[in-house]
């Protein structure tokens, strides 16, 4: 994103420019869009995705952990293997509360004992999803909680 026409749906944009923080697990393509995405006015906290071009590998990291609220999210794009995914991630961020990744476009929410693994699906190129759609992390008196919210 962008490619040809594609852009962020306005009722995703409304809600990240509400947001007190936004986490984005890669696919950019380009920096110009992480400048456009960091505009919006929250912190921006980002990985690089499979698709994103030299100058977005070299300006993020590949995996990244980000204390917001009093809890602690691990950020991936690629999380391998549908198989054992939440103990594979829960074993590449020992210290996180929760893991958020991409690359599949696909929404998926697990939890267990806890520890909570999400990918918010996209909302500009949703793929075999249902619809657009975009995560929103709620901390309400020390309890993490994920909503899945459609945007087109």
């Amino acid at each position: 994103m962008p490619r040809g026409s594609r852009r962020l749906p306005e009722a995703c944009v409304a809600r990240l420019a509400a947001a007190d923080a936004i986490l984005h697990c890669g696919d950019f393509a380009r920096v110009e869009v992480i400048e456009a995405i960091a505009a919006i006015g929250p912190p921006l906290h980002a990985i690089h995705g499979n698709v994103d071009d030299d100058a977005v590998r070299t300006r993020l990291t590949e995996r990244l952990e980000v204390e917001l609220g009093g809890k602690r999210f691990g950020l991936v794009h690629d999380p391998g293997s549908r198989r054992h995914r939440l103990e594979r991630l829960r074993g590449w961020f020992p210290d996180a509360d929760a893991v958020l990744f991409g690359h599949t476009h696909l929404p998926e929410h697990d939890e267990h004992e806890g520890f909570q693994i999400f990918n918010p699906g996209s909302p500009t190129e949703r793929r075999r999803a249902h619809a657009h759609t975009m995560g929103e992390a709620t901390i309400l008196q020390g309890r993490l909680t994920f909503d899945l919210i459609a945007v087109g």
